[in-house]
């Protein structure tokens, strides 16, 4: 989901003013599956949204996911995360798992917690024409998308063995005509409804705040590869205070969502 973790949320915020004049035609650009690799007018980037499905009524439930952009590992949440037996789907670049063997280690340690999951070999947006978002260079062409993807589902085969089924993209923002590309390539779109850090970018106690306030089905999205910033510290403390609310936590793989949606 990140823009490398580099955005502030007053940009986060303008760029999704620039796209509301779009999404009223966001349905439309999906469900007529556009002509693939080539962007129109009514292919603005959209950023999925999904929840999940069918939450027994007196359960609370939210499924936590992380992202690994390139950068390093956050052991602050990690070692949380093992500690209390909460499970989470991490979303993992090639650039990532390069950088950060002993994070990958830890996580692969723990595979009845963590389910390691396609963010693409390079971090790079599936999203098609030129243009940049959060300052990251989009993919621009069809080619150059399956590649990021097809290649981050390899490089996560290659270092674990086991064949992801989730994709998320980086800053995650796709051209509508592309969803149905990555759908048919055997991925799911891992969209999320609540961003409990905006890119890295918030202080521990706003982080913390949004994952409080968290609704039954959320699908939450943080990130696990700035381990210098405020934001984690944060993602500690919001676990902990949904651990006091008794929230049940779930992997993606283990539950059912809804389908995205673009509003």
């Amino acid at each position: 989901m990140c823009g490398r973790c580099v955005w502030r949320e007053v940009s986060r915020r303008g760029f999704g003013r620039a796209m509301v004049g779009a999404a009223a035609c966001v349905s439309i650009a999906v469900a007529g599956h556009a002509p693939a690799g080539h962007a129109t007018e009514r292919d603005a980037p959209v950023e999925p949204r999904i929840r999940l499905a069918d939450v027994p009524a007196d359960q609370r439930m939210i499924a936590l996911t992380f992202d690994c952009c390139p950068g390093a590992f956050d052991a602050r949440i990690a070692t949380v995360l093992v500690a209390e037996r909460i499970p989470a789907t991490i979303f993992v670049t090639w650039l990532w798992m390069r950088r950060n063997p002993e994070g990958l280690a830890l996580l692969l340690a723990h595979p009845d917690l963590f389910a390691i999951e396609n963010h693409g070999e390079l971090h790079v947006p599936p999203v098609l024409g030129d243009r940049t978002i959060f300052g990251i260079r989009v993919a621009g062409d069809l080619p150059a998308i399956r590649r990021e993807v097809d290649d981050g589902a390899r490089a996560i085969r290659t270092a674990t063995g086991a064949t992801p089924h989730w994709y998320r993209a980086a800053t995650g923002f796709y051209t509508p005509s592309v969803i149905p590309e990555i759908e048919a390539m055997g991925f799911a779109v891992g969209g999320y409804s609540l961003s409990a850090d905006l890119g890295a970018s918030l202080s521990a106690a706003r982080v913390a705040a949004r994952m409080a306030s968290a609704r039954d089905g959320d699908v939450i999205v943080a990130h696990l590869n700035q381990p210098l910033r405020p934001s984690g510290l944060g993602v500690v403390e919001g676990l902990r205070a949904l651990q006091r609310q008794g929230t049940t936590f779930v992997r993606l793989d283990k539950v059912a969502t809804t389908q995205p949606s673009y509003t």
